[in-house]
C-alpha cells in the first residue's frame, strides 16, 4: 500500500472519533556562532535541501500538503456569510469620518470620573487611560508638549542602553515636539479636533508614518523603499490629532514571535528585562506596557499582536480579516494579516480601533459580505449589553485549552471562565477542534508564501543576505514550499472554515488561553545573531493561528500573572464580525481581574509628581 491518505469531507468527519494530539516539534534549538553555521548549511544548495526536507517529513508537513487528498476547493482568502448587528450594540459609519466614529465610541464607553483618578491614590498601580490625558490637558494641569518632553526623555535613555535594547527604530524628537505644539494649540483654542488629540502612540516599522521611511526593522529595506507617507490607519488617527512618537522595533520583517532583533537591538519585556516581549509587535507592546505611549499599531499574520500582548500584560486586539485597510504597509498583498491596536485597557483599544477601522474598497468587490456587516461597538453599559452577556455561550476544547507549558496559565484562564459563569451567567460549553495540526501547517504555507512574494525582488537584487539569521532560516523553509502546497494549504483553509463555522453554531466565543508560555528568557547568546527556536515559536504561537488563516476576530486580555510574576492573556475569539461581542467580552474580563501589578519598567510620562 502506498502513503496516500484520504480525508473524509469535512461535513462527514464524525468529531467523537477525534483526539487532541498535543504538538510535538521536531527542530534544534541554536544561537551564536552554531547558529550561523547552521544557516551557511541550509542555504547550501544540495545538502540544505535535504536537512529541509527531512525537517518537513519529521513535523509532517509532506504527509499533509503532498500525501493527502483533500475533497474541499481551495479558499485563497478567508470567505465567510455577512452577520446582523448584535443587540446592545451602535453601527459605525466606515466610509465617515474617523473623528465621528471615535466621538460615537466615546459615547458607548462606561461613565469615568477622570478627576477622581487624577486626585486619588496613587500608591496603587494603575495605567493612565486616554481620558485620564484629556481631562489634564483640558483641566489645563499638563499639555501635550509637557508630556512630550518626558517621553522624549524616556525614549532617549532607551536609545542610549547597552547591549541596545531600543522601543523606537526611528525616531525624530523634534518631530515630536512639532506635533505636540500643534496640539497643545488646539487645546489653548478650545478645538481638539477628538479625544485622541494629543495622545501619543507608537506605529510598528512595517507600517507608513510620515516622515519615517518604512523599514521593518531591517537594515536595508530604507535602501529599496523611499516611501514615507503614512498607511491609510495611521492617517485616519493623524486626522484625530494623535501624536506620532515614531517607528517601533519589531521582529525583522515579522519573521519570528519572540521580538529578537540583532539590527537594532531586542526590546525587553517592561515586567523583566531579562525575557523577551513577543512578537513580532514588540516595540508596540513595549511601550504601551511601559506607560510611554497610550496605544500602538501593530500588524497580525500569527499573533503578533496578541502574543506580545499577552506577553508584556496589555491588551491586543485582532479584527475581522478585511476590516481594516492594509494599504501602506508591507503586509497588504497577504491573506492572513491585519493592522490593530495595542493599548493597557479595553477602552482605549475601542477607541483606536473605531478610528482606524473602514475596509479597503477593492476588498469589498471581494469580499462581499463586508458590505452587509457594518461595523458596530458594544454600548457598555446599555441594559441590551448587559443582558447579552448572560446568554453568551463560550466554546472549550480542554485537552487543546490545557496544553501549556506552564498550568499556571490554563489555572488562572480556568478561574476566569468560572467567574464568567458565576457572576455573568455564561455557558461554557465543551468543543472539539479537530485538525489542528493541519491548520499550523496551512498556516505556515499561507504567510510564508506571502512573505516570500513580497521579499523575492529585493533578494534577486542580493538583500537576501542581509536579512538577519532567523530570517534567512525562514526564508529557506519558505523556499521549499511548492505551487501544488500552497494549493493544498488553501484547501485545508477551506475545511478548516467549515469546521469553525459549525463550532460558531454552538458557541458565541472561542476562549483558550493567548499563547501556551509566559514570556521566554533571552539567550545572551541570541542578542547578536538571533536564534532559533522552534519549540518556544510551537507555545507562543499555539492558540493564535486560527484567527489568522480564517480571518476570525480575536483579542487578547491580561487576567493575572503567573508564579514568577508574569503576565498571563486570555484569547477570546469571535465570529467574523463579532468585534463587539469580543470588546464586550474583555471588558467584563478586565473587571474581573481588577488591579495590575506595576512593570518593573514604567513612566509615568502624565503626572510626575
Amino acid at each position: 500500500m502506498g502513503k496516500k491518505r484520504v480525508m473524509l469531507p469535512a461535513e462527514e468527519l464524525d468529531l467523537s472519533t477525534v483526539k487532541y494530539e498535543p504538538e510535538v516539534i521536531d527542530a534544534p534549538h541554536l544561537t551564536g556562532l552554531t547558529f550561523r553555521l547552521f544557516v551557511k548549511i541550509l542555504e547550501a544548495p544540495l545538502i540544505g535541501a535535504a536537512i529541509i526536507s527531512y525537517m518537513k517529513k519529521k513535523n509532517r508537513m509532506i504527509e499533509f500538503l503532498r500525501s493527502t487528498v483533500i475533497p474541499e476547493p481551495p479558499m485563497y482568502k478567508p470567505e465567510f456569510p455577512p452577520q446582523d448587528p448584535e443587540p446592545g450594540t451602535i453601527l459605525l459609519d466606515e466610509d465617515g469620518n474617523p473623528e465621528d466614529r471615535v466621538e460615537l465610541a466615546l459615547k458607548c464607553l462606561p461613565d469615568y470620573d477622570s478627576a477622581s483618578s487624577w486626585n486619588g491614590d496613587l500608591s496603587q498601580f494603575r495605567y493612565w487611560k486616554i481620558r485620564d490625558y484629556v481631562y489634564g490637558y483640558r483641566s489645563k494641569l499638563v499639555t501635550p508638549s509637557m508630556v512630550a518632553e518626558r517621553i522624549i526623555t524616556v525614549i532617549e535613555e532607551f536609545n542610549h542602553k547597552k547591549p541596545p535594547a531600543p522601543l523606537l527604530v526611528s525616531f525624530d524628537a523634534e518631530e515630536v515636539r512639532k506635533q505636540a505644539a500643534a496640539s497643545t494649540k488646539r487645546f489653548e483654542e478650545g478645538k481638539p479636533l477628538s479625544i485622541l488629540d494629543g495622545i501619543f502612540m507608537a506605529i510598528k516599522d512595517d507600517i507608513g508614518c510620515y516622515p519615517y521611511i518604512m523599514k521593518g526593522a531591517t537594515t536595508w529595506k530604507d535602501e529599496t523603499n523611499s516611501n514615507n507617507e503614512d498607511a491609510v490607519c495611521v492617517s485616519r488617527l493623524r486626522s484625530c490629532g494623535v501624536i506620532f512618537v515614531g517607528k517601533a522595533n519589531m521582529h525583522e520583517l515579522g519573521m519570528g514571535t519572540t521580538g529578537n532583533n540583532p539590527n537594532y537591538g531586542t526590546t525587553r519585556n517592561p515586567h523583566d528585562p531579562e525575557r523577551y516581549t513577543g512578537g513580532s509587535s514588540s516595540g508596540p507592546a513595549a511601550i504601551v506596557a511601559s506607560g510611554i505611549c497610550s496605544a500602538a499599531l501593530g500588524t497580525d499574520g500569527g499573533g503578533s499582536v496578541r502574543i506580545p500582548s499577552s506577553l508584556c500584560g496589555v491588551v491586543g486586539l485582532k479584527t475581522t480579516y478585511g476590516r481594516t485597510d492594509l494599504r501602506g504597509s508591507l503586509c497588504g498583498s497577504g491573506t492572513v494579516e491585519i493592522i490593530g491596536p495595542i493599548a493597557s485597557s479595553v477602552e482605549d483599544v475601542t477607541l483606536v480601533y473605531a478610528a482606524i477601522l473602514g475596509s479597503n474598497p477593492m476588498d469589498r468587490n471581494i469580499l462581499k459580505p463586508l458590505l452587509q456587516s457594518p461595523p458596530c461597538l458594544p454600548n457598555f453599559p446599555s441594559i441590551e449589553s448587559l443582558n447579552a452577556m448572560g446568554s453568551l455561550r463560550l466554546g472549550k476544547y480542554t485537552p487543546w485549552f490545557n496544553d501549556v507549558h506552564s498550568t499556571d496559565i490554563s489555572d488562572k484562564c480556568e478561574d476566569i471562565l468560572n467567574q464568567l459563569s458565576k457572576t455573568h451567567g455564561c455557558e461554557v460549553v465543551e468543543i472539539v477542534i479537530p485538525e489542528l495540526h493541519e491548520m499550523r501547517t496551512a498556516h505556515l504555507v499561507s504567510i510564508g508564501s506571502a512573505m516570500l512574494n513580497g521579499l523575492n525582488p529585493d533578494c534577486e537584487d542580493g538583500k537576501g543576505t542581509e536579512l538577519n539569521y532567523d530570517s534567512r532560516t525562514s526564508m529557506a523553509i519558505f523556499r521549499s514550499f511548492t505551487a501544488s502546497d500552497y494549493v493544498a494549504a488553501q484547501c485545508l483553509r477551506r475545511r478548516l472554515m467549515y469546521h469553525h463555522m459549525e463550532i460558531f453554531k454552538k458557541v458565541d466565543v472561542i476562549v483558550t488561553p493567548t499563547t501556551g508560555m509566559t514570556a521566554p528568557k533571552i539567550p545572551p547568546s541570541a542578542l547578536k545573531y538571533g536564534e532559533t527556536d522552534i519549540q518556544v515559536t510551537g507555545y507562543l504561537m499555539r492558540f493564535v493561528i486560527a484567527a489568522n488563516l480564517l480571518g476570525f476576530p480575536a483579542i487578547s486580555v491580561p487576567i493575572g500573572y503567573d508564579k514568577q510574576g508574569l503576565p498571563i492573556g486570555l484569547q477570546l475569539m469571535g465570529r467574523p464580525w463579532g468585534e463587539a461581542s469580543i470588546l464586550r467580552l474583555a471588558s467584563v474580563v478586565e473587571e474581573l481581574c481588577g488591579s495590575k501589578k506595576r512593570p518593573v519598567s514604567f513612566y509615568d510620562v502624565l503626572k510626575t509628581s
